[in-house]
């Protein structure tokens, strides 16, 4: 008996550890997660408080609305569609590696199960959680989100929508046209909402697609950086919406119509400027700038430097395995700051825990749920560069450690 406990207690342990005669056999400690295990069991732990009420018909009901003073009336009219087109956005690359007989493939079929249960809840008028797509502004922005979800899961989530809720979804989707965008980057909301019909095979709206691409190469400023309208806006809104959507809107265009590719590649390259740009943003210490304006979107605002990652096309400078390396800095520093999440695990608002000042008016529970933005690599599979190089410290840790680096300079056109 006292073998097999022993063989059994020394198979436990941490490699490296011991056992001496007569003592004890140590506390066995959990095996340290992989990057890739950290950022699955991250972006779960977000997902789940949405997606299974959602998929129950249960989010109106059990999802609390945070807001800012004086906007509690108003929000609940449009949270709820902020929460899950902004998750879905942020999930739908992971989503799209499908399932397979993994841990992480099991895993991925139970979310892709409750994303259509959760769409098919979301968009059915006799559901107690039809989501608002047309009352008011703020609908369009979170169809939009909705919308790149899609593209960015076809295979997956689009092309197996069922008959009744793809009817239901593509009524949704044309009623927010009714809905007016401001002269900024809302145009790419309109937009992604009629790249998201093209892609279902419904008539789709060319001149709000084409008004919103014109408007934007118009407020370019040069070395990657775009207007948000007419004027320059320092914050992350590039991130958050600019150039993910340029990028597939382009994109989805240059497939349909090889008249688009020369725009897809020189949207392409002013993506990859500014991904360098966001990756020199992050500190050594995993922080990065409190800058500008929604900033409790958290990590969502490296989704440009994530979409450019999950394309495999960043700098040449720039390797794979030091953005995941500063992501996961990132991440890791946000997650752990206390108050992140309610006692029930719904985001809370703020940058660095729970700061409900930092938000404004039109933030409320369900806008958080943009920084699952922030792990589009995810949609990488475990084998690629991305995963599996070894740990890289990214260029402000080796920067500020006294490594020899190389210059950085701004790119033209």
């Amino acid at each position: 008996m006292f073998r097999r406990d022993f063989l059994k207690n020394s198979l436990l342990v941490s490699v490296g550890t011991s056992v001496l005669p007569g003592t004890a056999a140590p506390l066995i400690t959990k095996p340290r997660l992989s990057d890739r295990e950290y950022w699955v069991q991250t972006l779960t732990k977000i997902a789940d408080p949405v997606l299974t009420n959602l998929s129950q018909g249960k989010l109106k009901a059990a999802m609390p609305v945070e807001a800012a003073k004086g906007q509690e009336k108003d929000r609940p009219k449009f949270t709820y569609l902020e929460a899950f087109g902004r998750l879905m956005a942020g999930m739908a690359p992971w989503l799209e590696l499908g399932p397979d007989d993994s841990p992480e493939g099991r895993l991925r079929q139970k979310y892709l199960d409750l994303i259509h249960q959760s769409l098919a809840m979301g968009v059915n008028p006799q559901s107690p959680d039809f989501l608002n797509f047309n009352q008011g502004a703020q609908p369009v922005v979170d169809a939009a989100f909705l919308s790149h979800a899609l593209i960015r899961a076809p295979k997956q989530i689009l092309d197996k929508i069922v008959p009744e809720t793809r009817a239901n979804l593509i009524k949704a989707l044309q009623s927010s046209r009714i809905i007016k965008p401001y002269y900024s980057n809302w145009l790419l909301f309109s937009a992604m909402i009629e790249i998201a019909l093209l892609r279902l095979g419904e008539q789709w709206d060319a001149m709000r697609v084409d008004y919103a691409l014109k408007e934007h190469q118009n407020w370019y400023k040069g070395d990657g950086v775009y207007g948000d309208g007419p004027e320059f806006h320092f914050d992350y809104y590039n991130s958050y919406v600019i150039h993910p959507m340029l990028v597939d809107i382009t994109k989805t265009l240059s497939e349909q119509d090889k008249q688009y590719e020369e725009l897809y590649q020189t949207i392409v390259h002013r993506a990859q400027r500014y991904a360098a740009i966001q990756e020199r943003l992050i500190s050594p210490e995993g922080t990065f700038p409190p800058v500008g304006r929604s900033l409790a979107y958290r990590f969502g605002a490296f989704q440009a430097l994530a979409q450019i990652a999950l394309m495999e096309k960043l700098s040449e400078e720039i390797k794979p395995s030091q953005v995941r390396s500063g992501l996961t800095a990132v991440i890791k520093k946000t997650i752990s700051a206390p108050n992140t999440f309610d006692k029930n695990g719904w985001l809370q608002i703020g940058f660095s825990g729970h700061q409900p000042s930092i938000g404004e008016t039109y933030i409320s529970t369900g806008s958080l749920y943009l920084c699952t933005t922030g792990m589009l690599p995810l949609g990488l599979p475990a084998t690629n560069e991305f995963w599996s190089a070894p740990a890289e410290d990214w260029t402000a840790k080796k920067a500020w450690s006294g490594l020899d680096l190389p210059t950085d300079h701004a790119i033209k056109g």
